[in-house]
């Protein structure tokens, strides 16, 4: 029937999704389409769709470490060129930078602790095949 959609493909139990995928949109090392965290940063114990056991990943400090260095340099950075271009008052700067800093220091850990739990299931899969 032309116009059809055809039904997704089942997950490959052996493949592996792309790492930007798993990275940004926090979605399933393996299959790519299940979500990765049932809340903010909590990770789910199993995917929805293929069924992987994801209880054994665990991204340790890592991701609060990039956001600690990537957003805390850019925020002192923005924040110097704030205070030295444009001479706001400091409550200003009290209700300008936790606004911009909290969120992206959220998202900046999301996407760092998919990054490293895909990385690491893909190290341990491909250690248990050797």
């Amino acid at each position: 029937m032309p116009g059809a959609v055809p039904p997704a493909a089942p997950p490959d139990p052996g493949g592996a999704a792309p790492l930007s995928t798993a990275a940004l949109l926090g979605r399933c090392p393996r299959c790519g389409r299940g979500a990765l965290f049932e809340g903010l940063l909590a990770v789910r114990e199993r995917c929805a769709v293929c069924g992987l056991d994801l209880r054994a990943q665990d991204a340790g400090d890592g991701p609060a470490v990039a956001a600690i260095f990537v957003v805390g340099a850019l925020a002192m950075l923005a924040a110097f060129v704030v205070e030295f271009r444009y001479e706001p008052p400091l409550w200003l700067h009290a209700v300008l930078w936790p606004a911009l800093v909290l969120p992206l220091s959220v998202l900046t850990m999301r996407v760092a602790k998919a990054a490293l739990i895909a990385l690491q299931w893909r190290h341990r899969r491909s250690a248990e095949g050797v």
